[in-house]
Formats: structure tokens, C-alpha cells, sequence
């Protein structure tokens, strides 16, 4: 029996073991680096060590410190999570060589999965469908457009599509320096593909006595940089015979590795219903909870009482209804997916009826490594939370989680809410028509709008100007009985200047008569009431009301017309703030790991100038225009903080090339 169990892991995947292991009795020790000593993983298990460092390499990848936390703590067995060292047979290997109960599968199981060269070959043997394997140093013209992957690892890391021979030796080497970075093995291969293709997998769930579960499939094609951000289960595209062949190769997967615990086995599915194996995910999966609501199962109960020895009964419980996740990612989907880092000030959505267990009946449910205060830094993946909706069908769970998404109150951070949120609502998505260029399809552009148009903008300004003048009313000493932002000679409007979400100025110019408000530009707008965190403004007939939070300079204002950040401008700028004109400032703090310019140098629009590596990936930085490089500020392996001035490009005049 496990009495103490070690989550060698952070964030919401520890918390969501905690759950489990606090509602089986069982004792909590988390592991936390200097950048998480306050996260809420860290103060939530009944005992933390401190794992000194911030970078992976120096923390959660030392599974020598590990093992030393775990026995320090009296820790009995050891949780690895996903991510990090869960499909580490060696990290495997020497928990259970210190006496420590292994909770997944055996490292045999993760050695002979750990390479996708060698696994595709034990796939093939045991009449699995693959993909031929192409060498990345004999690809020809009639092999394109081609896959490079990582061998080791996954989540989308070490991995560049290939559509020109010429493309091929660049996205080898990034593929391969990603693959090190988050793997520790720089070893890539190539695959054709599959265009036009769905990303679908299957749950499998073991015993040491020979019971193999297959519990249905999961949906899993839209993604960004080959990292899923929806999941759902069952698939629109599969049907009952289709996921009988997905969970019959599934099993034999299992069963030709003598697969034990939780597992995940992938497949590219193509419209012919033909499908190909990808990979087996010794691990649990980021999208766990759309299977378990939909089975009504703890997954995480499971891999414990199978680690325990306890045999699965022999057949699972039968599906119901159908469950989508959302990924909520730091991130702007709008500028090419940039992470984003800083102080969370607000984490709340509305409607939640569990967390980190699947809801009582048809509900919603959050698991988040995050909340209200949280620091999200640049060291680890951005993923903040899933928001999953559990519902009777398709359509009722989109609906639900559209409602959260749109209702959720993230602040301080951006994210990529709005674009999860329109993808619950867009036709595509709505017939099932999901496959891996989703996003291409339906287009970014339109999928990363914001949900708040340039009115909604304009009245939250509005409204951030009357909650920052009652702020001011209620801390004044004196006339406490006028109305705020009031004038007995209104010579000129009382004005708040703003910097939008698309960093141009919006300015909120009002009076506060005897008559009313009247604010310039909006006809038909009157103040109901007004406090420093709510407005409420009558819009030509309709009451909208305006949540205000502050912090510093930052303002934001929550509303059913969307959300909507501004920044407060100064009445007048400070020289210091002003930057060169030309000139490139880090969007995040990051580590630079390659300069492919130097001073002097011509460079064209769109030129790769510099490449950042943050939160585990890979940024290009490059040229807004065509120019020479005017001065160059920073050298490979520098680390700069976001905002620095990387370099400052004199722009080439129109019509004078160079």
C-alpha cells in the first residue's frame, strides 16, 4: 500500500494528484524550484522540498534530487506527472532501485516507446499500422512535404514541417536543439505528412494481470506549433466500427509491450478512415479529464491501485455524453503565439462545479496550476489551466465552455481566451470538422480577433475613467457628498487617456451634469451608478455593467461584451520611456541563443534576426522592415529581460534600395 507519495512534477498536474491521493487518505510531498516556492502546488501537499535553481535542468530533470526529496520526506512512491521525467525509464529505474513504488508503467515499457525510430518498428511487428521512417540525410523532392520529429519526448517540441529541401537543414538543427533542450536527446527523424489528417488517440489502462482497458477516443487535431489546445471526447469523426479498429490496435500497442498503468496510444487518422500509429505516451495526458468525465473514472485512483497490484475489473464502464477541454495558454495567438509572463492579478471562472474530479452530473470543470496572485515566469510551459465541459452532447458542452471562457476574469496575463472561446462558437468546429490545419483553414486572424469590438473597447474606457474618478471621490477629504467627477463651471470634459489592447489610444472624454453624463461619442449612454470596481451604464436602452479591477497603471475591465485590458497614460510621457525608433525590444524575458546578424549588416522584411528561447521553445525575432542593422546590443546566450533593446534597424527609405 502507498502511505506517502512524491509528485516529481509542478503546477496543475501536481495538484490534480494531490486530489486524488487526499481523497484515498494517502500522504502529499510536492518538489518545488526557487521560481515556484509559491505556487500553489508547493504550499497545498503536506510536505515541500526545495529543489534550489530555476532552469528544468537544475530542478525537476534531476532525478537524483528527486529520490534524495523523496526519502528526505518519507515518501513511499513517486507520481512523475507528465512532462519533465515521466517517460524516463532510467528516472524509472532508480526510483525503483531506492525502494520506492514506481507509479507507471515499467521501465521496459517506457525504454522500448522511449525512441519513435524503435517503436514504430515493435508497432509494426505487432500489426499496428505506421508510417515509413525517412532518414533526415537521404530526404528527396518525392518525399515532401515531411515531418522532422524529436525521437524522445513529446508535446510538440522538436518538431518543424518541411515543405522545401532547401527548409530541411534549418528545421533538422532547430528541431534537434529543441529535442536537447527539453529531452536531453538530440536525436530527430522524418515522416511524411499527412495533410488534411486528424489527430486522434486512445486511453489504455493496464494491470500487472493481464486486463487491458481501451476507454474510447479523444479528439485532438486542433493545435498550434504541434501542441494540442482542444481536446474532446468521442471523436465526431469516428464511428462505433471505426473506434473498435482504433481500440483494438490500441490494445495490441499495449499488449506487445507489456504495458502496465495509464497510457495514451496516437494516431493520424485520414478521411479515408485509414490510420497510422504515432506514438504510446507512457504517461498520463494533459487531456485525461474529457476521458474521465465521459467514463465517469478517476484515472489518477487507477494508476495508483495498479502500482498497489490491484487488478482492474474486467471490463470498463460504459461512456456518457460527450466532454471538450481547452487549453488556457499565456500566450498572444495574435503575435505569433507569444508567451507571455507577470504577475496574475485575477484567475476566476464563473460556473465552476468541480476541480480536478469530474462533476456530480453534466457540469464544468477547471484544473488550474494557477490562480489569483500567481507569478507565471519564463522557465516552464505557459499553460495556465483546462476549463472542461461535460455535457449531455456535442453542442451543449461547446455551449457551456463558451460561456465560461467569455465569463472568465484573467487579468495581468494574456491569454489565448478569446481565441478558445470563438472556436467553441465557429461553424467548422461546430460540424466536427477539426483536422490538424484547422487554424490555417478557418483562418488565425479571424479565430484571434478579440471578443471585444472597438464600441466594447470604447465604453470599458469610458467606464475604467468613471470607476477611477469615484476612486478618487471616495478617498477625497473633502466634498464627499458630490457626485463624482462633478464641476459647478464645466468649462472643459473631465478626460482619461488610455492605451487599448492594440496599443493605440483610446480617450474617455465626459461631463457629470445636473442633467446626467454626457460623454463624447457616446449618444445614448447614461451612468446608472458608478464605484471604483463596478459601473453601470444604461447603453440606448440596455444595462451593461462593467467590472474594474486595477493594478498600477494596468486596468481591467470585465463585461458581457468582452474583456478588455488598457493601460493608464501619464498626461505627459517620460523621456526615459522613449526607445530609438527602429528599435527591437525582447517581447519576453528569454535566453538568446542565436545572432544571425552583425552591426553593418543589410537586412530584408521578415529576415530572422535573432532567436529567443523562452518557456522551453524557440522565438524568432525578426526585421518589421527592410534596413541595415544600426546597432546590435546583444550576443548569443545573453539573457534579457522583456523590453530590452535587442537591436535598432535603420529603416531603407521607399524607393531607395539598397
Amino acid at each position: 500500500m502507498i502511505n506517502t507519495l512524491l509528485v516529481a512534477n509542478r503546477g496543475e498536474i501536481a495538484r490534480r494528484v494531490f486530489r486524488t491521493a487526499r481523497d484515498l487518505g494517502v500522504g502529499t510531498v510536492a518538489v518545488f524550484s526557487d521560481a515556484d516556492e509559491n505556487a500553489p502546488h508547493a504550499r497545498e501537499a503536506d510536505g515541500a522540498v526545495r529543489l534550489p535553481g530555476l532552469a528544468p535542468a537544475d530542478t525537476y530533470l534531476r532525478g537524483d534530487l528527486l529520490i534524495e526529496a523523496a526519502k528526505a520526506a518519507g515518501a513511499d512512491a513517486v507520481h512523475p506527472g507528465y512532462g519533465f521525467l515521466s517517460e524516463n525509464a532510467g528516472f524509472a529505474r532508480a526510483v525503483i532501485d531506492a525502494g520506492l513504488t514506481w507509479v507507471g508503467p515499467t521501465p521496459a515499457a517506457i525504454d522500448a516507446m522511449g525512441s519513435k525510430i524503435e517503436a514504430k518498428k515493435l508497432m509494426a511487428a505487432a500489426d499496428v499500422p505506421v508510417l515509413p521512417e525517412l532518414d533526415p540525410g537521404s530526404v528527396t523532392e518525392s518525399d515532401l512535404p515531411i515531418l522532422v520529429k524529436a525521437s524522445a519526448g513529446g508535446g510538440g517540441r522538436g518538431m518543424r514541417v518541411v515543405r522545401t529541401l532547401a527548409e530541411l537543414p534549418d528545421a533538422v538543427a532547430a528541431a534537434r536543439r529543441e529535442a536537447q533542450s527539453a529531452f536531453g536527446d538530440p536525436a530527430v527523424f522524418c515522416e511524411p505528412l499527412l495533410e488534411n489528417a486528424r489527430h486522434i488517440e486512445v486511453q489504455i489502462l493496464a494491470d500487472r494481470h493481464g486486463t487491458v482497458w481501451a476507454l474510447g477516443e479523444r479528439e485532438c487535431s486542433i493545435q498550434r506549433r504541434h501542441q494540442k489546445i482542444v481536446e474532446e471526447a468521442p471523436s465526431p469523426a469516428v464511428d462505433e466500427g471505426l473506434r473498435g479498429k482504433l481500440c483494438l490496435a490500441a490494445v495490441n500497442a499495449a499488449r506487445a509491450i507489456d504495458y502496465e498503468g495509464a497510457g495514451t496510444v496516437e494516431f493520424m487518422l485520414n478521411d479515408d478512415g485509414r490510420f497510422f500509429f504515432l506514438e504510446v505516451n507512457t504517461r498520463l495526458q494533459v487531456e485525461h479529464p474529457v476521458t474521465e468525465c465521459v467514463y465517469g473514472l478517476d484515472l489518477v485512483r487507477l494508476q495508483l491501485e495498479v502500482a498497489e497490484g490491484q487488478p482492474l475489473p474486467a471490463e470498463p464502464p460504459a461512456p456518457r455524453g460527450h466532454a471538450i477541454e481547452v487549453r488556457l495558454y499565456a500566450e498572444d495567438p495574435a503575435a505569433d503565439w507569444r508567451p507571455g509572463s507577470g504577475t496574475l492579478h485575477t484567475f476566476e471562472v464563473p460556473g465552476v462545479d468541480a476541480e480536478f474530479e469530474v462533476p456530480a452530473a453534466y457540469g464544468l470543470r477547471l484544473d488550474s496550476g494557477v490562480e489569483s496572485g500567481s507569478e507565471v515566469g519564463i522557465h516552464y510551459d505557459p499553460m495556465l489551466a483546462k476549463v472542461i465541459a461535460w455535457g449531455p452532447n456535442r453542442s451543449a458542452a461547446a455551449r457551456r465552455l463558451r460561456a465560461a471562457l467569455t465569463g472568465a476574469r484573467v487579468h495581468g496575463v494574456t491569454v489565448n481566451r478569446d481565441l478558445l472561446a470563438r472556436i467553441m462558437a465557429d461553424p467548422a468546429f461546430l460540424a466536427g470538422d477539426t483536422h490538424t490545419d484547422y487554424l490555417d483553414k478557418v483562418g488565425l486572424e479571424k479565430l484571434s480577433a478579440p471578443l471585444a469590438d472597438e464600441v466594447a473597447v470604447r465604453l470599458s474606457a469610458l467606464a475604467a475613467a468613471l470607476a477611477d474618478a469615484a476612486a478618487n471621490r471616495a478617498s477625497a477629504v473633502v466634498q464627499g457628498g458630490l457626485p463624482s467627477g462633478w464641476r459647478n463651471v464645466a468649462s472643459q470634459p473631465q478626460l482619461k487617456m488610455f492605451e487599448g489592447p492594440d496599443g493605440t489610444a483610446v480617450e474617455a472624454a465626459y461631463r457629470l451634469t445636473r442633467g446626467g453624463l454626457v460623454a463624447d461619442g457616446h449618444d445614448g449612454v447614461r451612468l446608472l451608478s458608478s464605484s471604483p470596481e463596478e459601473v453601470a451604464l444604461d447603453v440606448e436602452g440596455v444595462r451593461r455593467v462593467f467590472g474594474v479591477r486595477t493594478a498600477g497603471l494596468a486596468v481591467f475591465v470585465d463585461s458581457p461584451l468582452g474583456s478588455v485590458a488598457l493601460r493608464a497614460l501619464p498626461r505627459f510621457a517620460d523621456p526615459s520611456d522613449l526607445v530609438a525608433p527602429g528599435s527591437l525590444l525582447a517581447p519576453m524575458p528569454g535566453t538568446v541563443i542565436r545572432v544571425e546578424i552583425e552591426t553593418g549588416a543589410t537586412v530584408a522584411e521578415g529576415q530572422t534576426l535573432l532567436v529567443l528561447e523562452a518557456m522551453k521553445m524557440e522565438h524568432r525575432i525578426a526585421a518589421p522592415a527592410a534596413g541595415s542593422v544600426a546597432e546590435l546590443n546583444v550576443t548569443a546566450g545573453q539573457q534579457v529581460e522583456a523590453g530590452a533593446v535587442l537591436a535598432v534597424i535603420s529603416e531603407q527609405p521607399e524607393g531607395n534600395p539598397q
